[in-house]
């Protein structure tokens, strides 16, 4: 932690074994995590919360005010969990008076040249692939993927499990457990390959595929096809999360994919 040619407030409060690199920059009111790697030209800001066993590489902006023409200074923060990613140049805003705080979860992994905006809320285990974008206000669920240059809308929320193909724009929420593709951003099948990586069973995953196929393949709106899932189908966690995301939607989730040949 001895480092003289990195710059470290005598106010932050860095735990036992923490490595910080030469030129990199730590303001007051910052905490960081036992463990914690912090590569070279990194600066960590005023109201950074930095978990154990993380690893933020070159360049990397944490904590910076955010991008609001609404920010009036107020005493907000970045809070990162355990064994969290960082790499190179992403940037990371801390929070408003709206939700007071931006926040990654644990063991996420958030590749080079990303961008979180302020009050974001992002689950365990995600992994933004480069240049990925979420404006403020975006909640994202846990283990969720989104592929490279994904740019997500303010106040969009992505459910559990869910995964963003590369490029995609998303305006509308996308439900649990899904994948979404194609411009306009549509459900094009559940991620079944993420969820057998994830330990999901044949009949759950089954189970969930009949359930979207109410929702997306029978030409239903989304109110009748999530009385139909809930007086049809047996009442199970999973199911139970897609009828509450799909009726807490604030923005409406996305369409299905319908082909114009």
């Amino acid at each position: 932690m001895n480092q003289p040619l990195a710059y470290v407030h005598p106010g932050a409060k860095i735990a036992k074994n923490v490595v910080i690199e030469p030129f990199t920059t730590i303001h007051n009111n910052v905490t960081i995590g036992e463990g914690t790697w912090i590569g070279s030209n990194v600066t960590i800001m005023e109201g950074a919360r930095i978990g154990k066993n993380c690893s933020i590489f070159p360049g990397a902006v944490i904590s910076a005010m955010p991008q609001d023409l609404k920010y009036q200074g107020e005493d907000t923060t970045v809070v990162i969990g355990d064994n969290t990613t960082i790499r190179e140049c992403a940037t990371i805003n801390k929070g408003t008076s709206d939700r007071m705080k931006t926040v990654i979860g644990n063991d996420c992994l958030i590749m080079a040249y990303c961008h979180v905006a302020h009050d974001c809320f992002v689950g365990d285990g995600c992994i933004f692939s480069n240049n990925s974008t979420l404006a403020g206000h975006v909640t994202i669920g846990q283990n969720v993927v989104l592929a490279g240059m994904v740019a997500v809308h303010q106040f969009v929320s992505i459910g559990n499990h869910a995964f963003v193909t590369g490029g995609s724009l998303v305006r509308k929420d996308v439900p649990p457990y899904v994948k979404a593709a194609r411009e306009p951003l549509s459900y094009v099948g559940i991620n079944s390959i993420g969820l057998r990586r994830r330990g999901f069973e044949s009949d759950k995953i089954r189970e969930i595929q009949n359930i979207y196929r109410l929702l997306y393949q029978q030409n239903y709106n989304n109110s009748q096809a999530a009385s139909i899932i809930e007086a049809e189908m047996e009442a199970t966690p999973e199911r139970d999360e897609i009828l509450q995301f799909i009726r807490d939607s604030q923005r409406g989730i996305m369409k299905g994919y319908f082909s114009s040949n």
